[in-house]
């Protein structure tokens, strides 16, 4: 069962320097009641907003990669009361900025999807970029989930996740009709190549992607000194839809909300009806690809 359309907003999420945990609670308040203002059943929050709590800690600690890891750890709990309250109190799913996790294995990237009730599930992000692996020790996720809900089946591709076709289409094809995406890029490179990514997966699943990003500098912060993107709303690319796939997308770095309705019954019925079956064909692709002729000219 699922809404036949969702008011969704998506957080182009500043980084700051917090004065105390109080300024952190006063920040995500307006940002839900700003969002609730504008209708908004479903919040999406970028990648590592959670990374500006580790400002709140001395400077040996915000400065160093290892040790805001390990620092935040402890507001873990107190960050996902906050979510869940305001969640609570306006009747909304949100998908939390994602925090990286203490596990036995290191540190996972988790992004919580909490519901109107307070109840909570997470995602983690399954492949890792270099800056992850090879300097700041994030580990794989390990399990790639779909989300059922009242606003209809949810699944979540974190920031790179969204560059791999198969983890979504999994999604897909376990019944996921609306990929959030939340992003934290440093460069423009990196900004696009999510968002080709996100346009992507929206395109050749028939389906919505929603992109939240991280924007804003902190050369406080190694983690996120540096970041920049656009939030988004993407649609598949067919009739009665826009022609370039963009629903609604935002200022380049600006802080605030990207707000669309999106018609997840329209994406149904292009899926049966439209003037391509990107959705319906992709197992055909298997078959031309099994074996590929070397030809000399």
């Amino acid at each position: 069962m699922s809404l036949e359309q969702i008011v969704i907003a998506s957080c182009q999420y500043p980084v700051e320097f917090l004065t105390d945990w109080a300024h952190f609670e006063r920040k995500l308040e307006s940002l839900f009641q700003l969002a609730s203002e504008q209708g908004a059943q479903l919040l999406v929050f970028p990648e590592y907003a959670a990374m500006e709590l580790a400002s709140l800690f001395p400077a040996e600690i915000y400065r160093s990669l290892s040790g805001q890891l390990e620092a935040i750890q402890d507001l873990l709990d107190n960050y996902l009361a906050v979510y869940r309250r305001l969640a609570e109190r306006h009747g909304v799913y949100c998908l939390t900025g994602s925090f990286p996790v203490r596990v036995a294995d290191g540190y996972r990237n988790r992004a919580y999807l909490i519901a109107p009730d307070g109840s909570i599930d997470f995602q983690e992000k399954m492949i890792m970029t270099r800056f992850e692996n090879e300097q700041w020790g994030i580990s794989p996720g390990v399990e790639l989930k779909v989300f059922a809900t009242a606003l209809g089946t949810l699944a979540v591709n974190i920031c790179y996740d969204s560059e791999f076709p198969l983890l979504a289409r999994a999604q897909v094809e376990a019944g996921a009709e609306l990929i959030l995406a939340p992003s934290c890029t440093d460069t423009f490179a990196g900004y696009h190549r999510v968002k080709i990514g996100c346009q992507a997966r929206a395109l050749e699943n028939q389906c919505h992607v929603v992109q939240a990003s991280l924007v804003g500098e902190a050369e406080w912060s190694e983690a996120v000194d540096v970041n920049t993107g656009a939030s988004a709303i993407y649609t598949p690319v067919d009739h009665g839809f826009p022609s370039n796939g963009i629903l609604a997308i935002g200022e380049l770095d600006q802080p605030g909300w990207v707000v669309a309705t999106v018609q997840l019954a329209q994406a149904r019925a292009i899926r049966e009806h439209g003037q391509v079956f990107n959705h319906r064909d992709w197992p055909r692709q298997y078959a031309a690809a099994r074996s590929v002729s070397k030809c000399t000219l």
